[in-house]
């Protein structure tokens, strides 16, 4: 079902995965329907996307129970920019997937974001949007901080030069034809992958690295969500 009041012309559609069951979470609410102060984490997420000058259209992905709940949630965001919600499949690729199958065909740019980061900012929306119309694929990620060591059955094997490694985050873009493209491979290979990129690196095609943000945090377990209610206040 779509709800708009029409749209911004522009080529930029968000896709939003929002169907996993968050089970690290506990409880019977999924976490993103779990409050941040007044309002649910999936409606702070979606609209940082709906006030976003170059995003077009918003597709978000939701257990088939809860699209009338999002749909209702996502109304007051609706009048900016059209959202589409629309149910998504048993693993997050499956959703991503989901969501391609409905953006407007005109769409040149993907922006793929998780719906538990709703401290994303416009600048970084920005950014990775414009690395993916110069390059085709674009990630933001940040250095990791910690000693990392390679474990065999409860022992050291190696400690891992950490210099190379990067802790990804969303928002992932990328030009429409190519994530369509390694969906599709990815379906036929029967390949399942932990985000979009590493769809993208399957197909050869390089992918665009970009300074992420310290604060855009991935709400996952109660404790996060804690400490981002405590931030959201700080920052609000």
């Amino acid at each position: 079902m779509k709800i708009s009041r029409g749209g911004r012309g522009t080529d930029v559609a968000a896709i939003i995965p929002a169907a996993g069951a968050g089970t690290r979470m506990g409880g019977r609410t999924p976490k993103q329907f779990r409050r941040l102060t007044t309002s649910p984490l999936l409606v702070v997420t979606v609209g940082h996307f709906a006030r976003h000058p170059a995003i077009g259209s918003i597709v978000v992905v939701v257990p088939p129970a809860y699209t009338d709940r999002v749909e209702r949630l996502v109304r007051p965001l609706a009048r900016r920019v059209p959202v589409t919600v629309v149910a998504g499949g048993r693993e997050r690729q499956d959703s991503v997937r989901c969501g391609l199958e409905t953006i407007p065909e005109a769409t040149k740019i993907v922006v793929v974001h998780d719906a538990v980061r709703p401290f994303v900012s416009a600048a970084l929306i920005t950014a990775v949007i414009e690395a993916a119309r110069r390059e085709g694929a674009a990630i933001c990620a940040l250095p990791v901080k910690e000693t990392v060591k390679r474990v065999v059955d409860g022992y050291v094997e190696s400690t891992v030069d950490r210099s190379a490694l990067r802790a990804v985050q969303t928002p992932q873009a990328f030009q429409a034809a190519l994530l369509r493209e390694a969906h599709d491979k990815a379906r036929r290979d029967a390949f399942l992958g932990t985000d979009e990129a590493m769809l993208v690196e399957r197909l050869g095609h390089p992918v665009r690295v970009l300074p992420g943000l310290e604060g855009n945090v991935k709400i996952t377990t109660p404790g996060d969500l804690r400490k981002a209610r405590n931030l959201r206040r700080y920052r609000w």
